[in-house]
């Protein structure tokens, strides 16, 4: 048995099925929380952020798939755990499955021992993930990154799997590329990738293009006298305004402009203090 605190939401259509589910969850500690449709299983699963989804393939109103690919293309719910459980067994559904970001695929009618192996492995490995974040996030939190200087070997994690990924943001960050750009440029599927990068760093692809600009803007305001504007047209923003308003969430709320002043306000006094320094050692 896992922690008893783990929640899990069982979505499923059979009322028989999903039961049998549930109770096995609860009896084994979990707390379970069923779904009886595709739609109320969405809007279950992005309320409570369970610790992993149990989901059936074919739904009357939205199919397994769609529940899949909509949770992964939210930075919310995208490294949460999904295992389909479904009576169909076709490598084209498993294949499709692994492909949108399952990870699993069990079929009807699965025994216990099944179920809980599964269940086990998958909240394992999570929590292995979101231990490697913790341990590591310090290689990626923006506030402790140079100003001056920018390194992207500090920016992205050291990802074998994704080298190729964050090679491919590293060379084209500046122009406006989104997710969908490097899922196509790396050869994956946009969900697949989404799943990939989310599971590996704990954040969502988009988050780690826009922390690629975000790095990049600094030097630019500080060392530059640059617009606004011509600063955000260098990184890939065809909107200025959209443009400050990331750079505003990432840095304490401050604006491009105000961000500007404070830290020219800064350099310049540490060079008055360096010109003075520099005078009275040849005065003497």
């Amino acid at each position: 048995m896992y922690e008893a605190s783990k929640k899990i939401i069982v979505i499923d259509n059979d009322i028989v099925s999903r039961n049998f589910v549930l109770d096995c969850l609860q009896s084994h500690g979990y707390y379970a929380i069923g779904a009886e449709n595709g739609m109320m299983g969405l809007q279950l699963t992005k309320k409570y952020l369970p610790d992993l989804v149990i989901c059936d393939l074919i739904m009357p109103d939205i199919d397994g798939y769609t529940v899949l690919n909509n949770l992964r293309e939210d930075p919310l719910t995208v490294i949460i755990p999904f295992i389909f459980l479904t009576a169909i067994n076709t490598k084209v559904s498993l294949r499709k499955a692994m492909e949108l970001g399952a990870d699993d695929y069990l079929t009807k009618p699965a025994t216990t021992d099944e179920l809980l192996r599964a269940i086990a492995i998958r909240l394992q490995k999570q929590a292995l993930f979101r231990y490697w974040y913790t341990t590591n996030s310090h290689q990626v939190e923006l506030t402790e990154l140079p100003n001056t200087s920018v390194n992207s070997q500090s920016i992205f994690p050291d990802s074998p799997h994704l080298k190729k990924v964050f090679d491919y943001i590293e060379a084209n960050y500046h122009k406006g590329i989104k997710a969908s750009n490097v899922a196509e440029a790396v050869g994956y599927s946009q969900a697949y990738l989404t799943t990939q990068v989310g599971k590996q760093t704990g954040k969502p692809i988009s988050l780690w293009i826009v922390k690629r600009r975000m790095v990049a803007a600094l030097p630019l305001l500080e060392n530059t006298n640059q617009t606004i504007e011509e600063i955000a047209a260098k990184l890939g923003y065809q909107d200025a305004s959209y443009f400050s308003r990331q750079f505003s969430k990432y840095h304490d709320g401050l604006s491009p402009g105000n961000w500007r002043k404070k830290h020219q306000l800064k350099s310049g006094s540490i060079n008055t203090k360096l010109q003075f320094t520099k005078n009275r050692s040849q005065v003497s």
